[in-house]
């Protein structure tokens, strides 16, 4: 009985590492910025009625040819602290975009803009964009955008885009577009 029960209280032990390891990598992944406002997992790239003027997103314009997005994650903290990783933020392959440029980007910066909606003064709905710096972008869509910024208040439903370094095009924004048929 009582190797049964020191085998019992060792696989126990065993059981609470492994579980506090595991629960100790999710928490690394996020606590640097902990509290806050928004994080997300997906990013859509400017597409179909988001091109161009006709469609601004909080009064930010697309860029006027579509992009595609590998991979975009990024969190907004409480405090300011904006982190974005861009990967694969490239001219997609469709005939509206010139051949030379499909599968690249051309933009030696990205910069990111974080909309919400706040009020003045006076009380009124307004909305306030911040833009950052420029972050250096390679060729094939790749760039880490590590600031802080200054947030509006209050900061309500706030969005995350990626402007162009060059102009005040977005080329992708917080969301997600299935895959499927």
């Amino acid at each position: 009985m009582r190797k049964a029960i020191v085998s019992f209280v060792a696989l126990l032990s065993i059981a609470g590492l492994a579980l506090a390891g595991s629960s100790k990598g999710r928490g690394e992944d996020l606590s640097p910025l902990r509290p806050g406002i928004i994080s997300f997992d997906s990013m859509y790239g400017v597409d179909g009625p988001f091109v161009g003027e006709a469609n601004p997103i909080r009064g930010v314009i697309g860029d006027e040819l579509p992009w595609v997005i590998a991979f975009g994650r990024g969190k907004l903290g409480d405090d300011g602290h904006l982190r974005i990783r861009v990967r694969g933020l490239v001219f997609a392959d469709d005939p509206s975009v010139p051949p030379e440029l499909r599968g690249i980007n051309d933009e030696a910066t990205f910069r990111a803009l974080v909309s919400c909606l706040s009020e003045n003064a006076g009380g009124q709905l307004v909305t306030a964009n911040v833009t950052t710096i420029g972050f250096r972008a390679t060729v094939k869509g790749d760039s880490d955008i590590d600031t802080m910024i200054e947030l509006p208040n209050p900061c309500v439903a706030p969005i995350v885009l990626v402007l162009s370094g060059s102009e005040d095009k977005w080329f992708a924004v917080n969301g997600h577009e299935s895959k499927g048929d």
